[in-house]
């Protein structure tokens, strides 16, 4: 006989086990200490600790199931208390009087999760709760629990006594109607309805750079699923490759979750499924609450908004049901950035290159036939490797290098503008948003008239499918009569009315730029520098980005304010993840374990100019931490604009110094930036320390 996994020992009924989370696991970690389950107690607390930090544990309904697996267990287990006074661990709905503690060895890994997954599916059935409040003695609860992680099998599997069919309806799970197994001793028809039983959950995580969030919050999701003891699948749709789900998982699915501030790719392959959408950030913080969500929704999908037959305008709207106008237009914006990015850092990087290999001079003007090209685009188009011109190889390859870049830059405006278009009306918007952004570009009205022009081809893209036609038109719809007619509306309105107060605009905020100095330039720095840093990869800081990505992409018009404004928010993004790292070498005690191992990675996301490297510190201690490296990157950008610091590449940290004038006082403001921002949430944890830091520190005591 197996031992079991709870015993009166790790069970303890209304009690005081203290006011917060730590000192709950430590009781809990004691118990089965006591029990001969762990031969460290503070080992087992420390590692569930550092579970608790990366994601709370505490579930709907005032529940709670810490979990950790460490050597130091040595066989898994469960530890329950029943509190009279509740701890928050992070609930949605507010804190816990009953806490679970899942032990498991360090190779007990299926053991653990098999745990985790049984006792959460049982934790969300309100009558096995309710027993668990009820229960007389510790007796009854070892019997609750272990019917709820191991339930009894059906005695026969032909006639079903009606023990057994009261378990499954108690389990959620119908009864048995296999007829045909006739071996009484197998668990498999059993193991088989349970699956089948299982809520099915896909879900879709995108954010605008598709690097931390979206990762992020798919881990995130996935966790909860296992908590909830939910079938789940996720397509992440990041900067990494997209594996998409296979048909026959869609198709088994009983709702969907769209955690994304971008549009969905491939939304219509989810047509007539129960939707839940939201923004990454609410995926990443609220996870349990989005999976339960779903699983009401696939139960009963008027709770969800669902999808409609899959046309392309029914799929646009399906994938921000639940998010209102402001946050549909925001998404609408950050799909177009997302895409447009990738334009920029090539282009953008290209074109430093060609200044490092030929010299600023490829960016003049030079007439050739009555037309103007730059230097750069003249000697690429007039010589090749067997005909080089007088300036030699390295010239030569700096202007191709130049002359490509250029064109890249060029798609810029009019991919910001069709994905926006996109991202409202899906395929047939994306012909009408790049007019509107080939528009802007000849009106003068660059990037404003893109963001403008896109939003306006995507809504009247948008009107013009749910324009009722006959049947046989409908095939014409997204090929022909929507990109026709969404084209001329957007590209006429462009041209005959919109175009010169936009170009007028564009010019005004240019020259506004240049004419900047001293203090007005100074005040930029420290805004741009406050964006940067104050939701780390999310609209805020994409914002920034684009604003200071705009002026190097539109090379006609980009005076040396431009070039600073780059350098500002670039040099602002990157102290958040060098000035974490610093801090956790500076004062490692303050940190726990897995922040100093992210302190480690952040040097380099730092380096690179990749914000989210801060992500991890900030979701665990936010009111700390972002206004420590919202001060520090305010500094940096006063500091850039100050110094006159220019940069003519859009991304790429340390590794695009040569693309810099002066690459020295650019460090200086890095460093200045980064001290400040280490110091400063050194002194915020110290002052008030948080919880888990001083968790772990009673620990260590306790262990020495």
């Amino acid at each position: 006989m197996t031992e079991q996994i709870i015993t009166a020992q790790t069970v303890s009924l209304d009690v005081d086990a203290g006011g917060d989370p730590a000192a709950v696991i430590t009781t809990l970690a004691d118990a089965l200490a006591a029990a001969g389950r762990t031969t460290d107690p503070a080992d087992l607390a420390r590692a569930a600790l550092d579970r608790e930090a990366k994601s709370a544990t505490g579930l709907p309904g005032g529940i709670a199931i810490p979990h950790a697996r460490t050597a130091s267990v040595t066989t898994a287990s469960l530890a329950m208390a029943r509190l009279s006074r509740k701890v928050d661990f992070g609930a949605p709905d507010g804190p816990a009087d009953l806490v679970f503690l899942i032990a498991a060895p360090e190779g007990g890994a299926s053991a653990h999760m098999k745990l985790l997954s049984s006792l959460a599916r049982s934790l969300v059935r309100p009558d096995f709760v309710a027993s668990l409040r009820a229960a007389e003695n510790e007796e009854r609860v070892i019997e609750l629990v272990d019917e709820a992680i191991n339930p009894s099998p059906p005695a026969a599997a032909t006639a079903p006594p009606a023990s057994s069919v009261s378990t499954a309806k108690t389990e959620g799970v119908p009864p048995s109607t296999d007829t045909h197994s006739t071996d009484t001793h197998s668990t498999e028809p059993t193991d088989q309805t349970a699956e089948s039983a299982k809520p099915r959950i896909v879900a879709i995580t995108a954010c605008p750079t598709g690097i931390a969030h979206t990762y992020m919050a798919a881990d995130a999701l996935k966790y909860a699923a296992e908590r909830a003891g939910v079938e789940f699948a996720v397509e992440t749709q990041g900067s990494s490759a997209t594996t998409a789900f296979d048909p026959e998982v869609i198709a088994s699915a009983d709702a969907v979750i769209f955690a994304t501030d971008v549009g969905v790719k491939g939304r219509n392959r989810f047509s007539g499924k129960p939707v839940i959408a939201s923004g990454v950030k609410r995926a990443i913080n609220e996870p349990d609450a989005m999976i339960a969500e779903a699983i009401a929704a696939g139960r009963n999908p008027k709770a969800a908004r669902v999808t409609g037959d899959g046309s392309d305008a029914d799929a646009a709207e399906s994938s921000t049901s639940g998010v209102g106008l402001a946050g549909r237009t925001r998404q609408a914006l950050m799909t177009g950035v997302s895409y447009m990015i990738p334009f920029v850092a090539a282009g953008g990087l290209l074109i430093a290159l060609g200044f490092l290999l030929a010299g600023y001079e490829v960016a003049n003007t030079t007439l050739d036939d009555g037309g103007t090209l730059s230097d750069g685009a003249f000697i690429a188009l007039n010589n090749s490797l067997w005909d080089l011109p007088s300036g030699g190889l390295l010239q030569y390859l700096g202007a191709v290098s130049f002359a490509i870049g250029s064109g890249v830059m060029g798609l810029a405006v009019p991919v910001l503008a069709g994905y926006i278009s996109f991202a409202i009306a899906d395929r047939p918007g994306i012909a009408p948003g790049f007019v509107a952004g080939i528009v802007s570009l000849a009106v003068g009205a660059s990037f404003i008239g893109a963001l403008i022009g896109g939003l306006i081809a995507g809504v009247v893209c948008l009107w013009i499918a749910r324009t009722p036609v006959p049947q046989w038109a409908r095939g014409l719809m997204p090929v022909v009569v929507i990109p026709l007619f969404g084209s001329m509306i957007v590209g006429g309105l462009l041209y005959m009315v919109l175009g010169k107060p936009l170009a007028w605009l564009t010019e005004q905020m240019n020259s506004g730029l240049e004419s900047m100095s001293g203090g007005s330039a100074i005040a930029l720095g420290i805004v741009l520098g406050l964006m940067m840093c104050f939701d780390l990869g999310g609209p805020v800081n994409k914002t920034a980005y684009l604003f200071a990505t705009a002026g190097i992409a539109d090379a006609a018009t980009s005076g040396t304010a431009q070039y600073q404004i780059m350098a500002a928010v670039m040099c602002a993004g990157m102290v958040p993840p060098l000035a974490l790292a610093l801090a956790t070498v500076l004062r490692p005690g303050l940190f726990t374990e897995p922040e100093r191992e992210n302190g480690k990675a952040a040097w380099l996301l730092g380096a690179s100019f990749i914000s989210e490297g801060a992500i991890p510190f900030a979701a665990v201690d936010p009111f700390r931490v972002i206004p420590s490296m919202m001060a520090g990157g305010a500094l940096s950008g006063a500091l850039i604009m100050a110094f006159g610091v220019e940069l003519r590449a859009p991304h790429g940290g340390i590794f695009v110094f040569f693309a810099m004038n002066n690459w020295v006082l650019f460090l200086v403001a890095l460093v200045a930036g980064t001290v400040l921002s280490a110091v400063l949430v050194i002194a915020a944890k110290q002052v008030h320390r948080s919880r888990d830091a001083v968790a772990f520190d009673e620990l260590e005591a306790v262990a020495a």
